[in-house]
């Protein structure tokens, strides 16, 4: 005998559980731990939504659940308009295995009629969710993760060999705004690694060169240019209103100047460092992990650092050492996953090996420490023993 749509929803709904919008919101006002479902479609998503709920479209749901909740025995309550499309899907994720599932009934917008709380989606425009479409994807960026992104000011401190691949990718994932500090011009050496530039605009000032990159790749972005060495006298003018700063500085005066204004100023720092064939990062961020004092005291004697000028360096190494400098800025704008706090990087090119060291906050770090002893701008050039 066919079955009528009658029948197919009496079965679904006696095969398995609702629960009213009242109980929902008392569960939800008590934090019990719930993984909200809404299988409506996009369009009604974007007009609103419970607080705290995941978009899975019905259409969708076999396909992207179980990317989405991985655990099959968590607490699952599906919505959608009505209460229809939601029994249906709790069904389904029933058949897939889930043991704790339920359906909201009626649905989302008697919710919304009741005055429960309700969220919208930043409204990006079109051309943004194309754009942007596989971090919509992902339940850890989605709209409001790819929102955080566009608003996000990122400084990175040199347009160079780590600055190119990290102002590169930042720019394509959507960060706002991305500041620039570079006073150097481009030379036709620095085209073997510095993948910003281009041979038509060798002389050109790095930070104009780099900003028409950036705008042809992304015209999202905006592009903040410090044409200017950084130093005591503007680091604090340059550093204003940036939330993370990428250091892609090549000198150990500007290191240590980005660390005390930079702890002072409580401003996560995304330092990387390359020579020859190694490269390293971390992540230092003022009350929660060492700062660069902490690992280095002291400047090694020029002897014992040379420059990359000096000791040369594979093209391809920067790439690798700035997209993860730019992975951590994403992460730490986000919110999501764990950042290179108290952990420094290590990567080998030839061996093509990463390793990690566990790095320690110094309690009788001078700037960092229980009792910090320097507390302005020194002379960053005579404390490393470097002619002006």
């Amino acid at each position: 005998m066919p079955t009528t749509y009658s029948d197919l929803m009496a079965n679904v709904r006696s095969s398995i559980r609702e629960v009213t919008l009242g109980d929902l919101k008392r569960r939800l006002d008590e934090k019990e731990p719930i993984t909200l479902i809404d299988v409506r479609e996009k369009e009604e998503h974007r007009a609103g939504y419970i607080p705290g709920a995941i978009s899975i479209p019905r259409g969708f749901l076999e396909i992207q659940v179980e990317q989405k909740v991985p655990d099959r025995a968590a607490k699952i309550v599906a919505y959608c308009a009505g209460g229809t499309r939601s029994a249906l899907a709790a069904k389904t994720l029933q058949d897939l295995g889930y043991t704790n599932v339920e359906s909201a009934n009626p649905g989302f917008t008697r919710w919304k009629d009741l005055g429960y709380p309700v969220e919208a989606p930043p409204q990006l425009t079109d051309a943004q969710r194309d754009r942007y479409s596989r971090h919509l994807l992902l339940p850890e960026v989605g709209e409001v993760g790819q929102a955080k992104l566009l608003s996000a000011r990122v400084l990175l401190l040199g347009a160079g060999g780590l600055g190119s691949p990290a102002a590169l990718y930042l720019a394509a994932a959507g960060v706002g705004t991305i500041g620039l500090c570079d006073a150097d011009v481009v030379d036709a050496s620095n085209l073997q690694r510095q993948i910003l530039h281009a041979t038509s605009r060798v002389g050109e000032p790095k930070v104009d060169s780099a900003e028409k990159a950036l705008r042809d790749l992304n015209p999202d972005v905006k592009v903040v240019k410090f044409q200017e060495r950084l130093d005591s006298s503007n680091v604090d003018r340059i550093f204003e209103g940036f939330d993370v700063i990428v250091d892609g500085c090549d000198n150990f005066p500007t290191r240590y100047l980005v660390n005390d204004a930079s702890v002072w100023k409580k401003k996560p720092v995304v330092h990387g460092s390359i020579f020859r064939f190694e490269g390293q990062v971390t992540t230092f961020l003022a009350g929660e992990g060492p700062c660069y004092r902490c690992l280095y005291p002291e400047p090694p004697p020029p002897h014992l650092a040379p420059s990359c000028q000096e000791a040369g360096v594979l093209g391809i190494l920067p790439g690798v050492v700035g997209v993860i400098q730019a992975t951590e800025a994403i992460k730490l704008i986000l919110g999501r996953g764990t950042p290179l706090i108290g952990r420094l990087l290590t990567y080998d090119s030839l061996r093509m090996k990463f390793g990690e060291l566990r790095l320690r906050r110094d309690k009788t770090c001078p700037v960092c420490g229980e009792n910090p002893t320097i507390k302005e701008y020194i002379d960053y050039e005579g404390f490393c023993t470097i002619p002006t």
